[in-house]
């Protein structure tokens, strides 16, 4: 199994079990917001485009991405992607109702280039956060 790979599966694990222990504890109203918590670090960017945004945060060297659809149900063709300069990007993409997600790189102190989509949306940053 290749190493993006390995990332790809451990990252969607920690997701799942950080997205799970927020929506434990969140009230229901608060349901909604919590489930896009599912990146580690602090938010550094708000990347908006016609059909979703892209949500980037970084910790230490790593940076993570998350795409979320702006008509949240529907399920539909949606990806994120974070390559750091001189790597090949980390995927996920697939049908999915909320968002597409997360995938962590580490960057170190390298620029990062960022897509997203949501059906015929998408988004492209160019080299960024360098």
């Amino acid at each position: 199994m290749h190493s993006g790979a390995i990332r790809r599966r451990l990252a969607l694990g920690l997701a799942v079990l950080t997205a799970s222990g927020l929506l434990a504890v969140a009230a229901p109203g608060e349901a909604q917001a919590a489930t896009y918590a599912l990146c580690p670090g602090r938010k550094v960017r708000t990347l908006p485009f016609s059909t979703g945004t892209v949500l980037v945060y970084k910790r230490g060297g790593y940076v993570c991405a998350v795409t979320l659809t702006k008509k949240p149900g529907a399920r539909r063709t949606m990806s994120v992607s974070v390559q750091a300069r001189g790597n090949r990007p980390v995927v996920d993409q697939g049908t999915y109702a909320h968002h597409a997600g997360p995938v962590i790189v580490h960057a170190g102190r390298r620029c990062v280039w960022l897509k997203g989509r949501v059906g015929r949306g998408k988004f492209s940053s160019g080299w960024i956060l360098c």
